[in-house]
């Protein structure tokens, strides 16, 4: 008898199976959490409804940090091409927020038009207003970098006298919402002229949440010495442990992250090693995008049955008269409800909102409006937490397993990974008809002197003999790393005299101010390295 019923009681608590993390991501969400974040209201407190575009969408990387820290360079760096809408000054330059993204054309999409595109997802960021619409757009380019992540490139964060100007939209409030939605949240300071203003102090305390996805970049650190980069280093972290409340101390990384010569080349190998290890952590966001994307998912669930039984508990309070005293009175001992369902709920301090944040929400709020309790919903949400969830993380295992390594290729990232100059290559590494005319003949008995100076072994030169004389450039290890990938014509790992002389003419090349070509033309290539037709 009844025996229905013990079957769909089991059927009901079996995992659901999905095929990828995205699809079981959205079919959790819409199902399960969505009707409860609904029924309570959640989005008028915290945060808007995820779309589809949420979770399709790739990796995106946050850059915050206060005018001319060089946060539109780094984007160029990364790139290493122009991108639209990018202008660069020692002033304020960037006055809005540009999504630069991947695209077969390039162009601008103004922000009116992205928030209505459900393929992307900005639709939500409507509800800022026109005043901030008017300061969001798409930068859309080809890029290899962009065909695995985006970057959200934000206006610089004043200082002084400039703080007083009204932006004339929530400024705090929208990084907050993509602070929510990127993969990884990058701080610029410039290290010339470390300062915190007020604003950006506050902006920082707006990403408390989201320490897991912080890292600080301490740019244009060869613009000092040693012994003052120490300092400026420790005062950094000095303010930073005022303002992060976490245990845990913010990655730093040191370093010059633009294409240019080091000004003060002292701490070349330190820049090195903190430019690669900040490579390798933006190279690993898209195999771990679903892990993200699910660890997300679990903190907005937890904050929605915090949310379900505040609201329940505020609604059970309420008189039938004297509805406007008691609401006072209850907003004033949040507090002590929060204990309460602390207690009785078994519910961490941590999964709560911010008291005072929520205090301030509540007193715009009619409590007699809010919705009675439905377990139904908040049973659901345990059952996705205890029995979906589980299985959603075998399936994260599986896709991570399948994914490459590194999946951000192209740009800045190709230099940081050839020849002596990147991961591949120890400092002793590398042992062992009409023709156009070669440009760099005029000067190859030049660099012929230096290239035998250096003690060519069966006239070739290896990884580190080559890479000491190329570093007298000062260009970044990046850009060495891109020439040194064009000028190693045979891919061996050595240099001849033709190679050396190449390398050296497009050092030369890069530092006159031209672009590296993405192959090598005709003209450059050497003359016994050509192909018969």
């Amino acid at each position: 008898m009844f025996s229905w019923v013990s079957k769909d009681s089991r059927r009901r608590k079996e995992p659901e199976l999905f095929r990828t993390v995205s699809e079981g991501l959205k079919h959790l969400y819409t199902t399960k959490l969505l009707p409860l974040e609904e029924h309570y209201r959640f989005h008028d407190f915290h945060s808007p409804a995820l779309e589809p575009a949420d979770w399709d969408n790739k990796p995106m990387v946050l850059l915050v940090g206060q005018y001319s820290t060089g946060k539109t360079t780094f984007i160029r760096h990364l790139l290493e091409q122009d991108f639209p809408g990018m202008r660069i000054g020692p002033e304020p330059t960037t006055d809005s927020f540009i999504a630069v993204m991947g695209g077969e054309t390039e162009g601008v999409i103004p922000g009116n038009a992205l928030v209505v595109d459900p393929r992307r997802p900005f639709r939500k960021l409507n509800a800022f207003g026109n005043a901030f619409l008017n300061r969001f757009m798409c930068a859309q380019l080809p890029n290899p970098v962009l065909e695995s992540i985006s970057i959200i490139d934000t206006p610089g964060i004043l200082s002084g006298e400039k703080q007083r100007i009204s932006r004339g939209y929530d400024f705090a409030a929208v990084l907050e919402w993509f602070a929510e939605r990127v993969d990884r949240i990058v701080l610029l300071f410039d290290a010339h002229k470390l300062d915190i203003s007020d604003e950006f102090s506050e902006v920082i305390k707006g990403l408390r949440h989201h320490e897991d996805k912080m890292r600080v970049v301490l740019n244009k650190a060869d613009q000092i010495g040693t012994q003052q980069l120490m300092r400026v280093y420790g005062a950094l972290m000095w303010s930073l442990g005022k303002i992060v409340d976490a245990p845990e101390v913010v990655r730093v990384y040191i370093g010059s992250f633009w294409a240019q010569p080091l000004l003060v080349a002292d701490n070349r190998r330190l820049f090195e090693a903190e430019e690669l290890d900040l490579f390798r952590d933006i190279q690993a966001l898209p195999r771990n995008a679903a892990l993200r994307k699910l660890n997300d998912l679990i903190k907005r669930a937890r904050l929605a049955k915090v949310h379900a039984y505040i609201i329940s508990a505020l609604k059970k309070e309420m008189p039938v008269f004297g509805k406007d005293s008691k609401k006072k009175e209850l907003v004033a001992n949040l507090g002590d409800i929060y204990a309460r369902i602390e207690k009785e709920q078994q519910i961490p301090a941590g999964d709560f909102p911010e008291l005072r944040k929520m205090q301030e929400l509540l007193l715009s709020q009619d409590f007699g409006k809010f919705p009675s309790p439905k377990p139904r919903l908040l049973e659901a949400v345990d059952s996705m937490l205890a029995h979906d969830i589980a299985r959603l993380m075998e399936l994260v295992r599986q896709e991570e397993a399948q994914a490459p390594t590194a999946n951000v290729r192209g740009g800045a990232f190709e230099g940081a990974a050839d020849g002596p100059f990147g991961l591949g290559y120890g400092e002793g590494a590398g042992e062992g008809a009409d023709e156009p005319e070669w440009v760099v003949a005029r000067d190859k008995p030049s660099y012929d002197e230096v290239f035998y100076s250096l003690g060519p072994v069966q006239g070739k030169l290896t990884g580190a003999a080559a890479k000491r004389e190329m570093v007298k450039s000062k260009l970044p290890n990046t850009v060495l790393g891109r020439i040194w990938k064009l000028a190693d014509v045979d891919r061996d790992g050595l240099l001849d005299a033709e190679e050396f002389a190449l390398a050296n003419h497009l050092i030369r090349v890069k530092l006159e101010g031209h672009e590296l070509p993405a192959e090598l033309p005709s003209h450059l290539v050497p003359p016994s390295k050509r192909r018969p037709e």
